[in-house]
């Protein structure tokens, strides 16, 4: 336990020359590595370069990744504003001059989701901004902070969806031009279904959280559009009651969508990542030539972008020189192993020195050992 807490230490304080790999980068150039292996002046003088200058390996085509999703991200918020905006208008409309709760309700909650696009929106912003030496991982963590915004919408425009239902049935009223709101339902599920796909797909793409759950929430928007028609068909049949019975369907599918989000949003504002990633990036590590172990793996979500910190076992024999580059070795290896990962920190430690008295078995981080005390 102390050890570990004692990697994580020296990792901050220790090891800050690793961080010129953290992917701040000019545009690839690759190496070539065909020519430097021709002489041993070749190859000494390449390694010299790579420890003095930036590595270039997919860095920047990653940081340009990220800045490219931003963009596509708004293009995405945009284009649902304007979709979401004019089927809820519709909606509305229709649900004023037929005095359909469930479609009132459906047209509230299409409205709400249009304006998540806001806080998505500004997030996106200001996820672009670099970082500095007050928020030194930058503004990704914005969109964390929109899934928040989202999830409270979803929680009101509910809340409002079943105090109209509950209304209705309490105080029955004939529905109007029942066609009408028919039609205004399946404009609804069409514009939900439209803008769902291309949420979810340019979530998933550019690996916001905030934004697939603000497409899934749409998708299930899209069904309860099609409750509300199943309503309108009811209460021509002459079951007024079909309209707000409706109404409440639509507020329980909500809720559902609700806890999804919500559950999505924290496990994002906790640090979670998907265990896959870090099993992936363990076995390259330990495919690194010169890796004799691997220790902690930790990953973190910053917007869209995945950060890591690692720690590897190097033989103690090597050289700083050495060391460094199977520090690099590491990184470069994660960078082509972990999808959307754009930074990581490599710690080293070393094997136990064969023949080196008594002290060798000692544990280099003994002296961090009582900050787990503190």
């Amino acid at each position: 336990m102390a050890r570990s807490h004692a990697r994580a230490h020296g990792r901050d304080h220790q090891h800050q020359d690793h961080r010129h790999h953290g992917h701040q980068h000019q545009p690839h150039q690759p190496h070539d590595h065909a020519h430097v292996a021709r002489s041993p002046h070749g190859r000494t003088r390449h390694r010299l370069a790579h420890l003095l200058t930036p590595h270039h390996h997919d860095a920047a085509r990653k940081t340009d990744s990220a800045m490219e999703a931003s963009r596509e991200g708004m293009r995405t918020l945009w284009w649902s504003l304007a979709v979401l905006g004019v089927t809820s208008l519709v909606q509305a409309v229709v649900a004023a001059s037929s005095g359909s709760v469930a479609l009132l309700g459906d047209a509230i909650h299409n409205g709400a989701d249009a304006l998540t696009a806001v806080p998505l929106g500004i997030a996106f912003v200001l996820g672009r901004r670099a970082a500095n030496r007050r928020y030194t991982y930058g503004y990704g963590r914005a969109e964390d902070l929109a899934g928040v915004a989202i999830v409270l919408v979803v929680a009101a425009s509910s809340a409002l969806a079943a105090f109209q239902a509950v209304d209705r049935l309490m105080h029955p009223r004939p529905l109007d031009h029942p066609w009408a709101v028919a039609v205004a339902a399946l404009v609804g599920f069409v514009g939900n279904e439209g803008v769902a796909r291309y949420r979810v797909r340019t979530g998933r793409r550019i690996g916001s959280a905030a934004l697939v759950a603000d497409g899934l929430h749409a998708r299930t928007d899209g069904f309860t559009s099609l409750a509300v028609l199943f309503g309108a068909g009811g209460a021509a049949l002459g079951w007024p009651a079909a309209d707000p019975v409706v109404g409440l369907l639509v507020t329980a599918a909500i809720l559902l969508v609700l806890r999804d989000a919500a559950r999505e949003v924290f496990r994002r504002l906790m640090d979670s990542v998907d265990p896959e990633l870090v099993d992936g990036a363990t076995r390259a590590l330990r495919a690194v030539e010169g890796v004799r172990e691997v220790g902690q793996v930790r990953m973190r979500w910053v917007g869209h972008a995945l950060r890591a910190e690692v720690d590897i076992v190097v033989d103690a024999e090597l050289t700083v020189v050495r060391a460094h580059e199977r520090a690099v070795a590491a990184e470069h290896a994660l960078l082509h192993a972990v999808p959307r990962l754009v930074a990581a920190t490599v710690h080293i430690d070393h094997t136990p020195c064969a023949g080196a008295g008594a002290g060798a078995g000692a544990d280099p981080h003994a002296a961090l050992a009582h900050h787990l005390t503190a």
